[in-house]
């Protein structure tokens, strides 16, 4: 194992099964770890780790507080969390965190088959742990049985089918969390409507308090960092409760700001523009026209 700034890099399959006290895995590129049968020690406190490989985490019977955006939230159904490969993963305090079962799966073992180069389409694997997906019972029970499925084909003898059917296994496991997310955020209302309105607040004071005449535009990646959520996680869920990305819905917040200003005021349109944070006016009326099919001063003749 090579050590790297107190950062733990394991590379295969094998030397984390070697890491964990478990036997060597049925196939070189997949295995499936049940942490019950894992020790705690196997885990040294402060320890990071990076993976080269993909983990989807699935605890059937977890209850308690998880770490969603600026709060905590209660869960007694279970739930799943995703790692991309080359992300740090930072040891939890607690044993309990370490319930469930675990599927890993090295790029290699998807790379020729479309899966390979779809997977970047599941944005989950760019989420933060705190940002896990909360499972109804049903939903749950539905995970149990592609994780139990996943389990009997590696238990078989490989055969020539095997990746391709594990393969096909994984894609429909992803394809359920896609489903089951987009109802995590239709559903949790109460918890996605305090993010927009903090989202709201946030771009308010950007403005308001003249950030952007230091920092210039808000970027998605400053939006994420205050509102502490990772970008694609924030981006999904304004995408599916409003039908706009983060940055649309960044930019539809300055053209709002700057029909605010052409209406009310009689600053210059280059005025208006630098203020909301643009370098050249230019680039800020190209937008304006974009988004209302108005040039800005069109649109000022027209409010008039």
């Amino acid at each position: 194992m090579q050590r790297q700034s107190n950062i733990n890099h394991i590379e295969s399959i094998s030397q984390l099964v070697r890491l964990l006290g478990l036997p060597a895995p049925l196939h070189p590129l997949i295995a499936l770890v049940d942490y019950h049968n894992v020790s705690i020690e196997m885990f040294p406190k402060g320890q990071k780790t990076s993976l080269d490989f993909y983990k989807i985490s699935f605890k059937p019977t977890f209850a308690g507080q998880i770490k969603y955006g600026q709060g905590y939230y209660d869960f007694e159904e279970g739930g799943l969390a995703f790692l991309k490969p080359k992300q740090i993963v930072f040891p939890p305090e607690d044993i309990e965190s370490y319930e469930g079962i675990a599927l890993y799966f090295h790029p290699d073992f998807i790379r020729n088959h479309p899966l390979g180069k779809t997977i970047n389409q599941y944005g989950f694997f760019a989420y933060d742990v705190s940002e896990a997906l909360f499972l109804s019972a049903k939903e749950k029970e539905i995970i149990a049985n592609l994780f139990a499925s996943i389990a009997n084909e590696l238990a078989n003898n490989i055969d020539g089918f095997s990746q391709d059917v594990l393969v096909s296994q994984i894609e429909l496991l992803l394809n359920y969390s896609n489903r089951f997310y987009n109802r995590q955020f239709i559903t949790r209302k109460a918890v996605n409507h305090d993010i927009i309105t903090s989202l709201d607040k946030l771009l308010n004071t950007y403005f308001e308090e003249n950030i952007s005449l230091k920092y210039g535009l808000p970027s998605v990646k400053y939006i994420s960092t205050e509102l502490k959520l990772s970008q694609r996680y924030l981006s999904d869920m304004l995408t599916s409760l409003t039908g706009l990305s983060t940055q649309q819905y960044i930019q539809h917040a300055i053209i709002e700001r700057a029909k605010e200003k052409l209406s009310t005021t009689d600053l210059s349109v280059s005025e208006i523009a630098y203020a909301l944070g643009f370098e050249h006016s230019q680039s800020f009326s190209k937008l304006f026209k974009l988004k209302t099919n108005l040039s800005p001063l069109g649109f000022r003749q027209s409010f008039n």
